[in-house]
């Protein structure tokens, strides 16, 4: 049992790991929030500052997930709704995260999960375009470098496409790359921050380590070490979860992180950038319409698109290996939309 300081400190601490900038007025929305992902999501979320109403959604479970969040001592009100009640869920939401969908297990690829989780996102895609068009949608669901082609080839169906709105969470990359940095170098993670571009999946994942501090000077064994562990850190937690799951809790952390960061940006808080996987112009002529970059976010979700910047002759190719295999998830998710229309 905690004393009262050190419960208070331990609050504390959870908070600052968001922005401490004054509540923005939003109803963010969690679909699948019955899951592996979804029950840590909606914990963290109400610990945000910045979501006054939480709107918890699943085929099974998120009433009861709700009522327990609801129960947490922070301002924000939670509701949690059942299988038949998702456009209610999704009523007035001005962020909706997407969690939904089968966990990855020991011997799966992203790919693997496509036929059902592709059929989750697009239903769940058709129903944001029906009620909540203007929202923010961030996609958790795997694999991304294809859900989130699914997630815009609906909305364009539905005549509610806007790119700036539509985002594929890949914050975990980032996360793991900070942290596997921190672990060589010996660097508080916060110091360690890379920019991870490209996808979401394997080879797609490009870590830009000669762009931090830290790691500029990481080479040879070493540097091949730490790009393969944040390019397939996923299997390592599935692995060891032998069959019991996939990355849940780094995942949800991420994803909350990610929120916090579009709240943040549509509340008018300048300099708000993250790499996040969206419409893209910067290797569109080579037939990759979305990339994982730094985004600045703003009041209008995605405001600017940064350039990569300089890459080492290693980085160059790693960026190689990614496009092709990206292009690939990407047309995936366009024929599978088109396909089953």
């Amino acid at each position: 049992m905690f004393s009262r300081p050190v419960a208070r400190a331990a609050l504390a601490a959870q908070k600052r790991a968001f922005s401490s900038t004054v509540r923005a007025s939003e109803k963010v929305a969690v679909l699948g929030a019955g899951g592996g992902i979804g029950q840590p999501l909606s914990l963290l979320l109400k610990l945000d500052p910045h979501v006054t109403s939480l709107s918890l959604y699943d085929i099974r479970g998120a009433p009861g997930v709700a009522a327990d969040v609801s129960h947490i001592d922070t301002p924000s009100t939670v509701k949690g709704y059942a299988a038949d009640q998702l456009d209610a869920a999704l009523e007035g939401a001005k962020v909706i995260v997407i969690p939904a969908g089968v966990p990855r297990k020991p011997g799966m690829t992203r790919d693997d999960l496509f036929n059902t989780n592709a059929s989750i996102v697009r239903d769940l895609a058709a129903a944001i375009a029906r009620v909540s068009p203007e929202a923010c949608v961030c996609v958790i669901s795997n694999p991304v470098n294809s859900t989130v082609p699914i997630v815009a080839e609906t909305f364009k169906k539905a005549g509610v496409y806007d790119p700036r709105r539509v985002f594929g969470v890949t914050t975990l990359d980032v996360v793991r790359a900070a942290r596997f940095l921190s672990e060589i170098t010996s660097a508080d993670p916060k110091d360690a921050v890379v920019t991870v571009v490209g996808g979401h999946s394997g080879a797609t994942i490009v870590p830009l380590l000669s762009q931090t501090q830290y790691g500029k000077g990481v080479a040879g064994e070493t540097y091949e070490k730490i790009v393969h562990r944040i390019q397939f850190g996923g299997d390592e937690v599935v692995k060891a979860k032998d069959g019991a799951g996939s990355a849940t809790l780094s995942m949800a952390y991420a994803g909350a992180k990610f929120a916090n960061a579009v709240l943040r940006g549509l509340k008018g808080e300048a300099g708000v950038v993250t790499p996040t996987f969206v419409k893209s112009p910067l290797f569109a002529d080579q037939g990759v319409e979305y990339f994982s970059s730094n985004v600045e976010l703003g009041p209008n979700g995605v405001e600017k698109i940064h350039p990569l910047g300089p890459l080492t002759a290693e980085e160059e190719k790693l960026l190689a290996a990614c496009l092709p295999d990206l292009k690939k998830n990407i047309e995936k998710g366009v024929q599978f939309v088109n396909q089953t229309a």
